[in-house]
């Protein structure tokens, strides 16, 4: 009886170390396939910077599933591929945990490590549970050196909850206007219904960038926080002139992905690549389309606002004219052979009834390329022009009839 009670406990704990070393390798395959893992390989090998710029007229062929160059004045494309596909975003979602973050958050608050937040795996800056950082250091952890376990501690602060936060993730992208972006969670981590297109990680970057803070952080290389020094997994920061930002990420499922903006001669563009085969192929694909991009396209002053484009009649108006004045500045990049093709076409009323009143839209001013629409303004009043009275109309008859007098 005892021999065979022996026997019973000997099997089961075999069957438990089993199922603990079966626990142990598929944590670790899970995580080895989790965000930024090995994303510390030498820069020196993930692009080659002795590569001529890319600068024919055809759009470059990449090996990224999805892509897109985004103008971050006027919002153009300059290059897609696939740009409007749902797929895995991978640590890019960090983008939105920022900015939710920085604009509901106070970035001199302390916060203090939850062991949630500790024990995230993947891309991590090894927080400690318990331990105290201000929301600020949490952020440049988050997205210098892309830890999943910042983005928990941030949301954790911030949101109450991971889940709130989220909550708040998703309500900013509709705000926005993201239609096909969803957030199950502020890290990145591969989970279903989390998603986002190459377009729509563009534009969320183009909206982020306007915040001097969150532009600030996407640019940091390196930085020191609470006796950690943090390096950046944003290969292009090193090796792409005019580098300013923004985010790497990489999941098993999203594979290598990359959010780089970029400026030259004043001018900022935002380039995405998703689903890349490695991250010398993203950085690659990164580097051909803004090459392409800064090559192929130059800024165009189209209209300035306050500038008068047309006069308008007024009938019965104390003045006969009015100035129709350009309602918004229109700067965007075309290429030499759509600055050739442009065509301008004015839309406005000829005559408005006094009285007349100050910023009142009275047309349109449109860009067009072959048919397609580019760009377009408002026309709107530049002054106000009063109604003439029975003491106006008077005054007219009697210097008509003076000028009649002196005449004969």
């Amino acid at each position: 009886m005892l021999r065979k009670s022996a026997v019973i406990k000997s099997v089961i704990s075999t069957f438990l170390c089993i199922l603990i070393l079966m626990h142990q390798y598929l944590y670790g395959i899970m995580y080895a396939e989790g965000d930024e893992f090995n994303e510390n390989e030498p820069l020196k090998e993930v692009i080659n910077i002795e590569t001529d710029t890319y600068s024919g007229a055809e759009p470059p062929k990449i090996s990224a599933g999805a892509a897109v160059v985004l103008d971050t004045v006027s919002g153009r494309i300059l290059y897609e591929k696939n740009a409007h596909s749902r797929r895995a975003m991978a640590s890019t979602t960090k983008i939105m945990t920022a900015i939710v973050a920085i604009e509901n958050g106070n970035l001199d608050d302390r916060v203090t490590v939850s062991r949630r937040a500790a024990s995230i795996g993947g891309s991590v800056i090894n927080l400690k549970t318990g331990e105290e950082l201000t929301l600020r250091e949490l952020l440049y952890g988050m997205l210098v050196k892309s830890g999943n376990d910042a983005a928990i501690a941030v949301a954790e602060h911030v949101g109450g909850t991971v889940e709130n936060f989220v909550e708040m993730m998703n309500k900013k992208a509709k705000e926005l206007g993201l239609k096909d972006t969803a957030f199950k969670n502020p890290h990145g981590l591969d989970a279903t219904g989390h998603y986002s297109t190459a377009y729509e990680l563009a534009k969320l970057t183009q909206y982020a960038l306007k915040n001097p803070v969150f532009s600030e952080m996407a640019g940091t290389q390196s930085i020191h926080i609470k006796n950690r020094d943090l390096y950046t997994t944003n290969e292009m920061l090193s090796v792409y002139p005019g580098a300013d930002g923004v985010k790497t990420g990489y999941t098993g499922k999203a594979g290598r992905c990359l959010v780089t903006s970029a400026t030259k001669d004043g001018w900022r563009i935002i380039s995405v690549v998703l689903n890349c085969p490695s991250r010398s192929a993203r950085a690659q694909s990164s580097k051909d389309i803004l090459d392409y991009a800064f090559s192929n396209y130059k800024i165009y002053n189209l209209a300035q606002a306050g500038e008068e484009e047309r006069s308008i009649n007024v009938h019965r108006g104390k003045k006969n004219k009015v100035p129709a004045v350009i309602m918004k500045d229109i700067k965007i990049p075309l290429t030499l052979a759509e600055k050739e093709k442009l065509k301008k076409t004015i839309y406005y009323k000829r005559t408005v009834n006094a009285p007349v009143y100050k910023d009142i839209e009275v047309g349109e001013i449109r860009f067009t390329i072959d048919g397609k629409l580019i760009a377009k303004t408002g026309l709107k009043t530049g002054d106000e022009v009063p109604a003439k009275k029975y003491n106006d109309y008077l005054g007219e008859v009697l210097n008509a009839w003076y000028s009649l007098i002196r005449h004969d």
